[in-house]
């Protein structure tokens, strides 16, 4: 099972945070908190995912965390934000 590293920017508790993905350009996600914004990760990946095959194209493979913080378009970003791990595909009742 493929993860793909997505990035957690959290503005304060006020405000709406955000999630994206430095290998998926244009896939975001959001939520009113963290917990919300993972929650609604997979379904934004299964999206981008949708576009893609409906363009004739795939997604591209996912880079590893090392493999991003070694990218100078993505090391500053990996050092002020939270990165996490997203499954792909997600896992599904019959699956876990």
């Amino acid at each position: 099972m493929a993860h793909y590293v997505a990035i957690i920017e959290d503005a304060g508790p006020d405000e709406a945070v955000s999630l994206w993905f430095p290998d998926l350009p244009g896939c975001i996600s959001g939520g009113d908190d963290i917990d919300e914004a993972l929650e609604n990760a997979p379904e934004a990946l299964a999206f981008y995912a949708q576009e893609l095959i409906a363009d004739g194209r795939q997604l591209p493979p996912p880079r590893t965390l090392d493999e991003l913080k070694a990218d100078p378009e993505f090391a500053d970003d990996l050092g002020k934000h939270t990165p996490v791990l997203i499954e792909w595909p997600p896992r599904t009742d019959a699956t876990e």
